[in-house]
């Protein structure tokens, strides 16, 4: 009797194998949660050994790491297309701003819960920080653009930032969770929900752009 011949491991380049790896990381990522999260079942679903992702991550949370500087892009990138889709005064950028959010966090849940709730993730990181930096960056500038100056210059200016993105992520944060009595179900529904909690975020900020 013939002997089964070995089953069959895919072959990557250097460069490949860590793109294969963050694939397969965001798939186990979205079947199992950060809390299953492990790199031997990312090197199972990229179809490589157990010790091969030794070659780009020391271990699991430096995947999830890279993953959640991904994440934080694509999170942008969200924000981006409904700001593209909106009228260009800076409230409605923010508000498209503020739809963009509760988008990513509808679609990207577990995602959501990475880059902005986990404790597995190495903060030094460069790359991580940088794409962090960026989104909250992001969220200052449309805020001042609102005010009419750097929120920075001010603590009123602060606390726009604070109530702007608290509302907002609270808000998706309770309806990923299932916590909130409001349909999830249709995207015109979320939409709906961000434009009115970053409205009535807004309605404080007024006040300090006019200098009252």
């Amino acid at each position: 009797m013939s002997e089964r011949p070995p089953s069959p491991r895919r072959n990557y380049h250097h460069g490949d194998l860590r793109d294969a790896l963050l694939r397969a990381g965001e798939a186990e990522l979205r079947d199992k949660g950060v809390e299953g999260f492990t790199l031997r079942g990312c090197a199972a679903r990229a179809g490589v050994s157990h010790a091969a992702p030794a070659h780009h991550f020391v271990d699991a949370n430096a995947l999830l790491t890279a993953l959640a500087a991904q994440g934080y892009r694509r999170f942008l990138a969200t924000q981006q297309r409904r700001k593209d889709a909106a009228a260009p005064n800076p409230r409605d950028q923010l508000i498209a701003a503020g739809r963009g959010y509760i988008d990513f966090a509808r679609d990207n849940p577990e995602m959501f819960r990475l880059i902005f709730a986990s404790g597995r993730l190495d903060h030094s990181n460069a790359d991580l920080s940088a794409a962090a930096n960026d989104a909250y960056g992001q969220l200052v500038a449309d805020v001042g653009a609102v005010l009419g100056y750097d929120p920075h210059q001010s603590e009123d200016g602060l606390l726009a930032v604070s109530a702007a993105w608290s509302i907002v992520h609270g808000a998706a944060d309770l309806l990923i969770s299932g916590r909130l009595p409001i349909s999830w179900g249709e995207p015109a529904d979320a939409a709906r929900l961000a434009d009115e909690l970053v409205s009535r975020a807004l309605y404080q900020i007024p006040t300090h752009a006019a200098g009252s």
